[in-house]
This record gives structure tokens, sequence and C-alpha cells, in this order.
């Protein structure tokens, strides 16, 4: 598979939806035809507009039945969700490595997190400007916008797998920031700390896209 069988955001200013609860109030609706959208698994909910949905693992696609409707690029690292619902593969050499990796598009980092992997995925791609939502890293306010996972089986992240997720932004800053990537956190109460915090509205109007 070559650069070209995977979507060109050179330039662009993207943004990738994680399920904290923040994001049902981020006001997502908003990016529709401003920016290319990667929505991680459910939060295609809150953004059908989405032009990606991630999903890692094959339980929750399988939960979806494979999102039929779904007309975008739909992406899984799981084998089970590409051969039974049309994914398309993304490598993860290393599921303890929680480094960004830019030698081979399609191929990421771990992170502990699809969110970590989205954000690897949007760089290879050439995006300039992500805007993460979603990405509170906690559970003050609950796991996910949509309450505990239970309508698949897959495991709700504790405060070990938050601070395995924090580490891990924390490290990819300097690498983004070195290859002129300018990322925001839209999460008011995120304590991811290490990028910038705007709201959607805040972001859209300083990138030029309001």
């Amino acid at each position: 598979m070559t650069a070209a069988d995977w979507p060109d955001w050179k330039d662009y200013a993207v943004a990738i939806i994680a399920s904290g609860p923040s994001a049902k109030k981020a006001g997502v609706e908003r990016l529709k035809g401003r920016m290319p959208v990667l929505a991680i698994k459910g939060n295609i909910e809150l953004a059908p507009f989405a032009d990606v949905v991630y999903g890692c693992d094959f339980p929750w696609w399988r939960s979806v039945d494979g999102l039929p409707r779904f007309k975008g690029l739909k992406l899984a690292y799981d084998p089970r969700a590409v051969d039974q619902h049309g994914c398309r593969k993304v490598e993860i050499p290393d599921k303890k490595s929680d480094r960004l990796l830019f030698d081979k598009i399609g191929t990421v980092g771990a992170g502990g997190n699809s969110g970590f992997q989205a954000l690897n995925l949007a760089a290879q791609w050439g995006a300039t400007g992500i805007l993460l939502i979603g990405f509170d890293m906690h559970d003050r306010a609950g796991k996910h916008w949509y309450g505990r996972n239970t309508a698949y089986q897959t495991s709700n992240p504790d405060e070990d797998n938050f601070r395995r997720w924090r580490a891990a932004f924390d490290n990819a800053a300097p690498d983004l920031a070195a290859r002129g990537i300018d990322v925001v956190n839209a999460s008011p109460s995120s304590d991811l700390k290490v990028f910038r915090r705007l709201s959607v509205d805040e972001t859209l109007a300083e990138w030029g896209l309001a």
C-alpha cells in the first residue's frame, strides 16, 4: 500500500473526536464542511459527517455490523474487522510503544489508546493543525460521553490507563511541534495539559475556518 492509498491531508486543519464526556458538549456539528474529521468508534454518532472512522478493536465493529451505511474510510487494527467488515488495516508493530511513527503511512505507535493512534495517522497524512475533541483523560465525569462500554466486549479505562495515555501524548508533543503541527485540545476539563486549550469555535476562528 502506497501513500496514495491513504487520505491526503497535507496543509489541512483536521479534527479527531474521542469519547470523553466533553465531546458531547463541544459543538462538533460546527466542524461539518470546515475540516476533515476522524471519529473514533462510537463518536460517529456525534459526527455522522466524519470522513474517517477508526476503531482499533474488532468487538466494536461487530457491535455496529461494520457501519454498513458509512461511506467514508473505515480503519481498524484487528484483522477480523478487515476481513469481515471491509476496514483498511492499520499496523501497530509494538503494542508497548508509546512513540509516534512516521516511517510508513498506516503503521503507528500504540500509545495505549485509539486517540493516540488516530493522532499519529493524521500527522502522517500531512495535517498541519489537529483539533482534539473529547480527549479528557480522566473519569471524573464518567469514562465516556455515552457511559461505560457495555454493548461490546472491551474494557473501560482506569487511572493506570489514563496515566499511560497522558504520558504518551506528553512525549509526542515535541515531535509534533518540530514537524510544525499545531495541536489544540478542545476539552476544558482535560487532564492532558501538554497542548494549548481552545474551544471548537475559538479554534475555527483562529485557523480561519469559522
